[in-house]
């Protein structure tokens, strides 16, 4: 199996990336929600200038898929408001915010003043090093890929690196110079090796944090994503995490979206359960159990395509289980590991369990064997 190519940085507004399908353009929303505005003005970008086809990623982002004319897109973004000055700025803003905020909580405020503090900034961070705003009772996002984390402690927050098991206490008036000083350490401590680092490998391999950051962490508790009813809206999964245009413009149309890391929307407010092609709403249906990148030919990268078999094989999964099919070992719809993983290489699919893609190694068999026997799946001799 050919190794794919890592390039170590992920697709913007300013900065497209060529795959298969054309042009993707990831469209970083601020505070992690849209307008119903933005979201209907993005639909329209989508159909005029893409395929129509928008993913939602593991880091609440929008992506435009198949995009033919990247300057009218820049134009459209700028017109919404979904753009930013310059792509250093867009490039450090990789802010996830819990999407069940409350007008009471800070989050939007830290999500501003965050945005602020990093435009102003010349810190070299890596792409892909990003921070997540957990403002709730109990956090949630734990497992969505953050280095920095900021959660409510008591009546104030907390400052803990990603990987760590204590934090620095902090309030609404310090909580984002906490931050920035945690980042500038990992910068200053060597945690960027040629443009690239995460925080949790940097502290795994034995940097020590600074003498502030000793706070024990406490547990959180276990949180499941699921579509259905929350005290801020209506929750509603994608298929596959992406959506079509017109899908979206019909969900703007109800009430402004705020996104998930969990491939689902959140209609603020929304009491209405929609019925419109591509969503999923029932919290048992088999398809939440998989994940699946784009696979071929959407992805240049992709050894075969993935979500057709994904969905068939859907119903195979136990409960409580998760298939991820990957086209190519980056795993990139699922970079952690899964109790069943299959990946793509040309003419059949490489098996494995509990593992990430670059893991999977167990057997090897075609397509078909796997549509015709799904308990090959469950065979773990």
């Amino acid at each position: 199996m050919s190794a794919p190519l890592i390039k170590g940085w992920c697709p913007g507004a300013l900065r497209p990336m060529e795959t298969g399908d054309g042009l993707v353009v990831r469209v970083r929303a601020h505070g992690g929600r849209l307008s119903q505005d933005q979201a209907r003005g993005l639909a329209d970008l989508a159909k005029r200038h893409g395929n129509g086809l928008i993913d939602l990623s593991a880091r609440a982002n929008l992506q435009l898929r198949g995009i033919t004319d990247h300057a009218a897109i820049v134009g459209g973004l700028a017109e919404i408001g979904l753009i930013d000055a310059d792509q250093a700025s867009e490039t450090r803003r990789n802010i996830l915010v819990t999407p069940f905020w409350r007008q009471d909580d800070g989050a939007q405020k830290l999500a501003r003043d965050l945005t602020e503090a990093l435009a102003a900034s010349d810190l070299p961070l890596p792409g892909k090093f990003g921070f997540a705003l957990d403002t709730g009772e109990n956090p949630v996002l734990r497992d969505s890929s953050a280095d920095i984390r900021i959660e409510r402690a008591g009546h104030g927050y907390h400052v803990l690196a990603d990987g760590a098991l204590s934090s620095a206490p902090a309030t609404m008036r310090n909580a984002i110079a906490t931050a920035l000083d945690l980042a500038r350490w990992f910068v200053e401590s060597g945690g960027v090796h040629d443009g690239r680092g995460r925080m949790r490998k940097h502290l795994a391999q034995g940097a020590a944090l600074p003498a502030n950051f000793a706070c024990p962490l406490e547990a959180a508790t276990p949180f499941s994503p699921s579509p259905g009813l929350t005290p801020q809206g209506r929750m509603v999964a994608l298929e596959f995490g992406q959506i079509h245009a017109e899908t979206l413009a019909a969900l703007a149309n109800l009430a402004p979206l705020r996104l998930t890391p969990w491939r689902m929307l959140l209609l603020e407010g929304c009491d209405h359960q929609p019925a419109l092609p591509g969503l999923i709403i029932a919290p048992d249906d088999p398809l939440l159990r998989v994940v699946a990148c784009t696979g071929a030919p959407g992805c240049s990268q992709a050894l075969g395509p993935v979500r057709d078999l994904a969905r068939q094989l859907a119903p195979s999964v136990p409960s409580g289980g998760m298939l991820h099919v990957s086209g190519c070992l980056k795993g990139c719809a699922h970079p952690g590991a899964a109790d069943i993983t299959l990946v793509a290489r040309g003419e059949d699919f490489a098996l494995g369990y509990d593992c990430k893609a670059q893991d999977a190694n167990h057997s090897s068999h075609p397509k078909a064997d796997l549509l015709a026997n799904p308990t090959l799946l469950m065979t773990r001799t």
